[in-house]
């Protein structure tokens, strides 16, 4: 379970909202509340790690992110890089097994999203050595065309499948006007994560085609899904669990 589902309770009660995810039958959980400066949700890394462990939840993924100035050539690269290498020794601390990046301005220029892919390349070289698999994480906005190309194919093909891996968020996907089994089959094995996502609650707009998503997990190369609620119906802890009952009673 992505975390930033309960952002408000975990801000009010973080132990609190970490026992109810448990208790719900999640066994692990995607962090959304790394502050930069190697701390989790004002916890030091250890600290983190024995509270989640303490209510049986493994700290399994992570979303952060350092973006670049605007204009890239104003960009402080000894900074940035001090803040990766900060980021990455305290997930490191954690025992992440992932750390994706979450989000990015939205560039207006090809040349914009390749200085972002040579910059997720060396990040990805950065995590990779530290032994954390690194990823990208999609919105919308990445399936427009820009420069008559769609933007999130060029990612894919200019970023190192060795070092950079993409946690496709279904919802996100299809809001974006594209198929995440289409994508599943032109780039086989680039989603070892998957986010899980609806309108509100999984399964109750009709606009993801789980069942669909389920059939091609093996070509996605997918290991883990990760439920994200961002909007309710219902009481934000009804709406998690309501989600996650709808993927373990689901046939598929």
């Amino acid at each position: 379970m992505q975390l930033y589902s309960l952002r408000d309770a975990i801000k009010e009660d973080f132990k609190g909202t970490i026992t109810a995810v448990a208790e719900m039958g999640f066994k692990d959980i995607e962090a959304a509340g790394y502050d930069g400066n190697g701390m989790f949700y004002g916890l030091t890394p250890e600290e983190f790690k024995a509270e989640l462990e303490a209510v049986g939840l493994n700290p399994l993924s992570s979303h952060t992110a350092h973006q670049l100035a605007k204009d890239v050539s104003q960009t402080n690269w000894e900074d940035v890089w001090n803040w990766w290498d900060t980021c990455i020794e305290a997930h490191k601390a954690v025992g992440m097994k992932y750390l994706v990046f979450p989000w990015m301005e939205t560039p207006e220029s090809l040349a914009d999203v390749k200085v972002y892919c040579d910059y997720l390349n060396q990040i990805g070289e950065k995590c990779k050595q530290a032994g954390i698999a690194f990823g990208y994480h999609n919105h919308a906005f990445e399936f427009q065309e820009i420069d008559g190309e769609t933007m999130f194919d060029f990612m894919l093909k200019n970023t190192d499948p060795e070092k950079v891996f993409f946690q496709l968020d279904v919802y996100w996907t299809v809001m974006g006007q594209k198929s995440p089994v289409e994508y599943f089959k032109n780039y086989p094995g680039r989603f070892p994560l998957l986010h899980l996502k609806d309108k509100k609650e999984l399964g109750q707009s009709g606009m993801v085609g789980f069942d669909a998503i389920y059939r091609n997990v093996e070509t996605a190369g997918a290991i883990y899904s990760i439920i994200e609620v961002e909007k309710y119906n219902y009481d934000p802890f009804e709406s998690v669990k309501m989600s996650l009952d709808y993927l373990e009673t689901a046939p598929f």
